[in-house]
């Protein structure tokens, strides 16, 4: 086998495209969504629009209690596994919908990309009030949920990046909610991480305390993603409020550990007999957080570890090399606005 076929994690049917999560054998909207992001990226109009089209017809659901959202995973027939939807894959949908449709331009019916994410957005933000359903996103703390319907959130959700330029292109009643959703994420995320390591937790609660239920109360895989939004969240936006002291205490936490050596942690530190899942994740996270620095010296440890770090190509390699991609884009400059 090839490199470019043991690293593969897109593949194509007659109903499009999908990202396959290896580890698992189904697609989830996580992957789709960061699919039709890579593409945008890639200016790979054509892949773009297969994930979309298999993202549409398989996990989009039509009616029902939770219409206009995504079910969370399918398997690759397209049958879905579990109807619920997981907030990371709509806001990732959204934003790579308007980056396609200020890229591309916009087609007709679902290939009206900025209509079908301003759609997307509305209803995040109006099923469980106006509309039958739960939000994603409460309307009193601006805080996005882990799910819809639960009183907790996943710091690596959390994308103020986004909500700035969801402030200027969703529907004009939202736009104030997005802007402060903006300012609200970046505080979170200072109550959530860990004053001296940095360390966010999987799941906490809207005072930033880990929620510890089924063990997700600790920094272990979808923790990572949190630094590296940091990163991009500075290199887009550039405020003064995004909590770039997280990364700071990240990478003085990790500076010098071989990615062998990761392992699941508590938030303060303390290390688990359990080896990390995604050591290469973890790694280009860290990478990418670089970005939140002005000296680009600083992260340069964790850049250089990471530029002599081949993809994985065990079963394991869909989650790492999703964060080595949006890592080797970021860092190139090449993970942009299309305005």
């Amino acid at each position: 086998m090839d490199d470019a076929a043991a690293e593969k994690i897109y593949y194509t049917d007659d109903m499009g495209g999908y990202l396959l999560d290896t580890g698992n054998d189904d697609a989830r909207s996580e992957g789709m969504s960061y699919g039709m992001m890579m593409a945008v990226q890639m200016d790979e109009k054509e892949v773009f629009d297969k994930i979309w089209a298999w993202s549409h017809k398989n996990m989009y659901h039509q009616d029902g209690f939770n219409k206009g959202y995504f079910a969370w995973h399918c398997h690759t027939d397209g049958t879905k596994i579990d109807d619920g939807p997981a907030p990371d894959g709509e806001e990732f949908f959204a934003m790579a919908l308007f980056f396609a449709a200020n890229r591309w331009g916009n087609g007709e019916g679902i290939y009206n990309y900025a209509e079908m994410a301003r759609t997307i957005l509305s209803d995040c933000l109006h099923k469980g009030y106006e509309r039958e359903g739960h939000a994603m996103w409460d309307r009193d703390n601006y805080l996005i949920r882990f799910v819809p319907g639960v009183d907790f959130t996943d710091p690596s959700y959390h994308l103020p990046h986004f909500y700035e330029l969801f402030a200027e292109w969703a529907n004009e009643e939202d736009r104030a909610f997005w802007a402060e959703a903006a300012k609200r994420s970046r505080t979170y995320l200072v109550t959530a991480a860990h004053p001296e390591t940095g360390l966010t937790p999987e799941y906490s609660y809207d005072d930033g305390t880990p929620n510890h239920i089924r063990g997700f109360g600790d920094f272990y895989s979808d923790s990572y993603r949190t630094a590296a939004n940091i990163g991009m969240d500075y290199e887009w936006c550039g405020r003064e409020e995004t909590p770039v002291q997280i990364v700071e205490n990240i990478h003085k936490f990790f500076h010098g550990v071989d990615p062998e050596e990761y392992t699941r942690y508590k938030i303060d530190g303390t290390k688990f007999d359990e080896k990390a899942r995604h050591p290469l994740g973890l790694l280009a996270t860290n990478a990418a957080a670089s970005l939140a620095y002005d000296d680009g010296t600083k992260g340069k440890w964790f850049i250089d570890l990471l530029w002599n770090t081949p993809m994985r190509t065990d079963r394991n390699r869909y989650y790492d090399n999703c964060l080595y991609f949006f890592a080797i884009l970021a860092l190139s400059g090449n993970y942009r606005m299309w305005k």
